[in-house]
């Protein structure tokens, strides 16, 4: 199971998580480089200036699920737990089993068409290209962390609205940025 953020914490964007960004991923392309197409660094620490719980999102993508046995293999060679979809369609979430000496991380392994990380992409490519989308999910996020800086289950249950909002104009072409 997921390791559960005890206390749900927002804060300022920090231009360090980019650097970190850089080194989780070239780590992980050296253990499963050959097996992945892209790695992709997801969620709100990849939008600059808005304002995140201290966790890097990391998207490995691989060209089908054909690849995922020996992905998990190379992965569990190298401490890492396959958990699963955690209930979300094509994306397969990995937990280091062991410290690595990174900032708290989510790695995540998905097919190139898969749902979770189309998702992924097109929410933080909108948040990127929206400053009015940024500053009203950014509201949202820090409200809900004063809220519920407790539950996590809370603090999430809180931004599907807003998500699913965002979701849906990045995928509308009639609606301008």
């Amino acid at each position: 199971m997921a390791e559960k953020t005890k206390v749900v914490e927002v804060v300022p964007y920090d231009p360090a998580w980019k650097a970190e960004y850089a080194r989780i991923e070239a780590r992980m392309l050296e253990i499963a480089g050959d097996l992945i197409i892209a790695a992709e660094h997801v969620g709100s620490t990849s939008i600059e200036g808005l304002s995140a719980k201290p966790v890097i999102d990391i998207d490995l993508v691989m060209e089908s699920y054909e690849k995922l046995p020996e992905i998990i293999r190379r992965l569990q060679q190298y401490g890492y737990e396959h958990q699963g979809n955690l209930g979300i369609e094509g994306r397969e979430a990995f937990r280091s089993v062991k410290e690595d000496g990174f900032m708290k991380y989510h790695l995540y392994v998905c097919p190139k068409d898969g749902k979770g990380y189309r998702e992924h992409i097109v929410f933080r490519d909108y948040l990127r290209s929206s400053p009015s989308a940024r500053e009203e999910y950014q509201a949202v996020k820090q409200r809900l962390a004063k809220e519920y800086r407790y539950d996590i289950d809370s603090y999430c249950e809180g931004k599907t609205e807003i998500v699913h909002s965002i979701l849906q104009k990045a995928a509308d072409p009639r609606i301008r940025l």
